[in-house]
C-alpha cells in the first residue's frame, strides 16, 4: 500500500480529486448561502454552517473509514485524543474561524491570495522547523510560480489591480495569515501523527470536535440555520461529504509522501474553484479571460518543478 500511494499517477489522481473538491466548495458555499438567506456580514450563521458541515463530514468519514478498515475507528488512549484536539485546534478551527473573520474585512481577491500561502508555509516550516525534509531553490522556485497562477486566476475577469493594495489590517489580511499558518501545520501535524493513528481517524474525529466547537460558537454568538427546501438540506450534506472524501485522501497522501510534494498541488484548489464557479454559477465570461489557461500554465509548472527530480550526473 505504501509503494503504491507513492507512484506518482496516483498522488497527482487523488490530489487534484481532492482539490477539485475543494474548488467545487467555493460556488456551492455561495448557492448555499443564498438558499438558507445568510448574509456576507453574518459572520455567526456562517461559523454555525460551517460547523454543521464539518461536524458531518467528521462523521461520514468516521463511518466510511471504519466500514473500509472493518474495526470502528474511535480514539483507543489519551495520547490519540490530544493529537486529534491538536490537529482540531489547526485545521478546522483556527484556520476557518480566521479565515471567515477575515473576509469580512478584506476583498475576496486579496484573500483569496493570501489563503495561497499556507503552501509556502507548509514547505518552509516541514524543511525549516521540523526538519522533515530538505529545502531546495526548486521547490521554492515552484512554489513561486504556482503563486503565479494564484495571482492571475484571481484577477481572471476582473483586471482589478487596485485590489492588490499595500493596506494591512489585523483582522483582515492580519488574521488570514493566521489562518494559513494554522493550515500549513495542520498538513505537517497530520504527517507526523499518521505515524502513530490512522489518518482518517484523525480526520475524522478533528472534524466531529472542530465543528462542534464551530458550530457552538456560531449558535452562541448569534447564529441561526433554517433549511427552507431539500435543495438546501442536500447542499449541507454535498459539503460534508467533499470535506470527509477530499481531506481523508488528503491525510492518506501525507502519511505517505513529503509535505512539499502533496501540498504544492494545493495551488490547484483556486484555479478549480474560478472555472467550477463559472460553470455553476453562470460566470461563464471568466472561462474567456485568457488568465485561466496562463494560471493553469503556471500552477502545473509549479507543481512539475517540486515533484520534479533532480537528475544525477552521470558516472
Amino acid at each position: 500500500m505504501k509503494n503504491y500511494l507513492q507512484q506518482t499517477p496516483v498522488v497527482v489522481l487523488l490530489a487534484l480529486v481532492s482539490c477539485a473538491l475543494w474548488g467545487s466548495a467555493f460556488p456551492v458555499i455561495k448557492i448555499g448561502y443564498a438558499a438558507l438567506s445568510i448574509q456576507k456580514t453574518d459572520t455567526a450563521s456562517q461559523l454555525l454552517f460551517a460547523g454543521s458541515r464539518f461536524f458531518l463530514a467528521g462523521i461520514i468519514a468516521t463511518v466510511a473509514g471504519s466500514i473500509a478498515a472493518k474495526r470502528v475507528l474511535v480514539p483507543r488512549s489519551v495520547p490519540s485524543v490530544i493529537r486529534i484536539i491538536c490537529l482540531s485546534l489547526m485545521q478546522t478551527v483556527i484556520q476557518y474561524i480566521f479565515f471567515y473573520i477575515a473576509l469580512a474585512h478584506t476583498t475576496g481577491i486579496k484573500g483569496a491570495i493570501l489563503e495561497s500561502l499556507n503552501i509556502f508555509f507548509s514547505i518552509l516550516f516541514a524543511a525549516i522547523i521540523f526538519r522533515m525534509e530538505k529545502l531546495s531553490a526548486r521547490k521554492l522556485l515552484g512554489c513561486f510560480i504556482g503563486f503565479a497562477g494564484i495571482i492571475l486566476v484571481n484577477l481572471a475577469g476582473s483586471g482589478q489591480m487596485q485590489n492588490l493594495d499595500m493596506h494591512f489590517t489585523l483582522t483582515g489580511e492580519g488574521f488570514l495569515i493566521i489562518s494559513t499558518i494554522g493550515s500549513a501545520f495542520a498538513s505537517i501535524l497530520l504527517r507526523i501523527f499518521s505515524r502513530y493513528d490512522n489518518p482518517v481517524l484523525l480526520t475524522g474525529w478533528q472534524f466531529v470536535f472542530g465543528g462542534a466547537v464551530m458550530a457552538v460558537a456560531g449558535y452562541f454568538t448569534g447564529g441561526r440555520l433554517t433549511f427552507p427546501s431539500v435543495q438546501s438540506v442536500f447542499l449541507l450534506l454535498y459539503l460534508s461529504l467533499l470535506s470527509a472524501v477530499a481531506y481523508s485522501l488528503w491525510s492518506i497522501l501525507l502519511k505517505y509522501n513529503d509535505v512539499s510534494r502533496v501540498t504544492i498541488f494545493g495551488f490547484m484548489n483556486p484555479v478549480f474553484g474560478v472555472i467550477l464557479s463559472a460553470l455553476l454559477l453562470g460566470e461563464s465570461n471568466t472561462l474567456r479571460d485568457w488568465r485561466i489557461p496562463a494560471a493553469l500554465v503556471l500552477v502545473c509548472a509549479g507543481i512539475i518543478f517540486v515533484n520534479g527530480k533532480k537528475r544525477q550526473p552521470a558516472c
